[in-house]
């Protein structure tokens, strides 16, 4: 158990989602330990004492941006709702503790919060997430956290500006440190079209290990996979990106056996996005940038209930194209495969991006991090925009 600790402590800090020296897991087993910093171990043996769980994750966020949607919501709000894919599946919505109604029953109430969800901020201490039975629960849901939490502070502040004492600077400090040129010139692909089972396998996992590596997905989210003759490789279902070797199924392109069974969510939209054109390879992350301004929409007299699964329109972030689409088998396998052809890119409204390639992984993953980019850039060109008004 201490070994699993470490390795998901060592994630977090590899994640860049958590400050250092401010992280803490508690677990109950046999015994109920909690191991990392002071005083978030302290406080996460109390909470996960009142708990019918295994884990417990409470960490200090890398970014300030949970405590910056605090601030900015109503007095008498209690719960934020961001809108992008993570939080709707995994979480729903996020409930918080303001700084000003903690007192010494605050690992009471941060377990009662608990009880009905998988995460809680609490202000000035940071984003609690709780593992039902595993460690790793626990590090997905707090991942989903810090994902939901920094898409939804940059998607406020662009829609609302600036107006919290010292935002402006603080959003600055994350401006100018915590991001980081997003590039791919440094990366060594295999050449050529991949065929071999086992240039396959090695190929997947490093360019998995590289979209993690860079950002552009949590490493628990996202997929990967490369059809060869009548098989498509592809990732399994809640494989980490980073950590691939044996979590990769062969599955026949005709679906004539059993093999998919524990194949990502998305073979289907996989399967026709190969069956619609000439890809060979396949990459589906969740970079930030990309989702935040897939929920841009500039419709000023728009019906459609649910934007996630129901607006029929295509639109546009430069030359990528942008679609509605439930994940798993639903709509993602209808609307992704017709847009994609062309371009070998595609955004998907709060979800993420699919890229192509016609021969290994090096096109689909300088597509993504080209997608991701011009993101970026559109987003800041705005927010500047939005300052000068």
């Amino acid at each position: 158990m201490r070994e699993q600790i470490a390795r998901y402590s060592a994630k977090l800090l590899a994640d860049r989602s958590a400050s250092p020296g401010r992280i803490a897991i508690a677990v109950q087993d046999d015994l109920l330990f909690g191991v990392g910093d002071e005083p978030e171990a302290k406080l996460a043996e109390q909470i996960l004492a009142k708990l019918n769980a295994l884990a417990l994750v409470v960490a200090h966020p890398s970014l300030p941006f949970a405590d910056l949607l605090i601030r900015r919501s109503p007095p008498t709000c209690r719960q934020i709702v961001p809108n992008d894919t993570e939080n709707r599946t995994f979480l729903h919505d996020i409930p918080f503790i303001r700084e000003e109604e903690q007192d010494d029953t605050l690992a009471e109430q941060i377990a009662t919060l608990l009880g009905g969800r998988k995460g809680v901020i609490v202000e000035g201490i940071g984003l609690i997430a709780v593992g039902a039975i595993t460690v790793e629960q626990a590090y997905i849901n707090y991942s989903s956290l810090f994902h939901s939490t920094f898409v939804k502070y940059l998607q406020d502040l662009l829609v609302q500006g600036f107006f919290l004492p010292r935002e402006e600077e603080t959003f600055g400090a994350f401006r100018r440190h915590w991001l980081l040129p997003l590039t791919g010139g440094d990366l060594a692909f295999r050449p050529g079209k991949l065929e071999q089972r086992e240039a396959i396998l090695d190929e997947m996992a490093r360019v998995g290990r590289y979209t993690v590596e860079r950002g552009l997905v949590d490493s628990f989210f996202g997929n990967i996979s490369c059809r060869s003759g009548n098989l498509i490789y592809i990732s399994q279902t809640g494989a980490s990106l980073d950590a691939l070797p044996g979590c990769i199924d062969p599955v026949p392109f005709d679906n004539s056996s059993t093999t998919g069974i524990t194949a990502s969510s998305e073979l289907l939209a996989h399967r026709r996005i190969y069956e619609s054109g000439e890809a060979t390879t396949i990459l589906h992350g969740h970079p930030r940038f990309a989702v935040v301004m897939s929920m841009l929409c500039e419709e000023s007299d728009c019906r459609v209930a649910d934007c996630w699964k129901e607006c029929p329109k295509v639109r546009y972030l430069g030359d990528t194209p942008v679609v509605a689409g439930e994940i798993g088998a639903g709509g993602l396998a209808k609307k992704v495969p017709p847009v994609i052809a062309g371009p070998g890119k595609a955004i998907v409204y709060g979800h993420g991006v699919f890229t192509t390639g016609g021969e290994g992984f090096q096109e689909p993953l300088l597509r993504m991090i080209e997608v991701e980019n011009w993101c970026r850039d559109e987003y800041f060109r705005r927010l500047d925009l939005h300052g000068e008004r």
